[in-house]
């Protein structure tokens, strides 16, 4: 049996032409792992949801993969590629370095860039996740995958 949970994170984008103005952003997913006995040994679960990151999207669909590794490699990896405003291809790539000396900070904040279709950076994220406001949904949303 799999898993399924959604999440948000948000924050503000910053973009490599435009040094110093931020601006909103955000990305709402839904993880899902049709078999644990697959994922467990990668630990990676397939990503589609929805990216806001202007000027470059504005509510665009976006897929890819999160790699949940906690423990043995300290990480929580995002790669979610979309197609922004302009119609060219984007990546959103993002890491979580997990310290269990500070687990809050650690498992809730996102620094994250998006690149170009050439794997240039053109933008970075700070994202996190609202611990106060989205932790009860967030739980409600694990469930077994269907």
């Amino acid at each position: 049996m799999g898993f399924e949970f959604s999440e948000t994170m948000a924050g503000t984008i910053e973009m490599d032409a435009e040094p110093g103005v931020r601006r909103p952003f955000k990305f709402e997913v839904t993880a899902h792992a049709a078999s644990t006995r697959k994922h467990l040994g990668d630990g990676k679960a397939a990503l589609r949801g929805v990216v806001h990151a202007p000027p470059i999207a504005s509510g665009v669909d976006a897929e890819g993969t999160i790699t949940i590794r906690p423990v043995g490699q300290r990480i929580i990896r995002y790669e979610l590629s979309f197609v922004g405003d302009d119609g060219k291809p984007y990546e959103l790539v993002g890491q979580k370095d997990i310290r269990w000396s500070d687990p809050l900070r650690t498992f809730t904040e996102l620094p994250a860039e998006i690149l170009d279709e050439d794997h240039r950076r053109v933008a970075t994220c700070q994202t996190s996740f609202d611990v106060k406001n989205d932790l009860w949904s967030f739980l409600r949303s694990f469930r077994p995958a269907r």
